[in-house]
């Protein structure tokens, strides 16, 4: 049951890589990754807490981390749609005749 463990190391190593490139170091859609990730390692912690099995590691290793990949990658396709959708209502505000 490490499943968690898949989206905290993404959301860290995500966080050093943008604070070491300067292209997405103030960058507010990096930031969102960022937090997005954190968030689903804090849920799964907090999971696994409740029902008190934060370090156990269940029978099928590969099962915890295909569901850890599953849901980093659920997380990027969210915030990738976030980001798009974003986009598209930047543009429409800046194309708004003003009145």
């Amino acid at each position: 049951m490490v499943c968690y463990v898949i989206p905290a190391v993404a959301a860290i190593i995500h966080y050093v890589l943008r604070k070491k490139h300067k292209t997405g170091k103030n960058s507010l859609a990096h930031s969102w990754l960022t937090l997005l990730l954190s968030g689903g390692a804090i849920f799964g912690i907090v999971d696994h807490l409740w029902n008190g099995e934060l370090f156990l590691i269940g029978e099928n290793l590969g099962i915890d981390i295909l569901l850890g990949i599953t849901i980093t990658t659920v997380t990027i396709a969210s915030w990738a749609i976030i980001v798009l959708i974003s986009q598209f209502n930047e543009k429409e505000i800046t194309t708004l005749p003003n009145s």
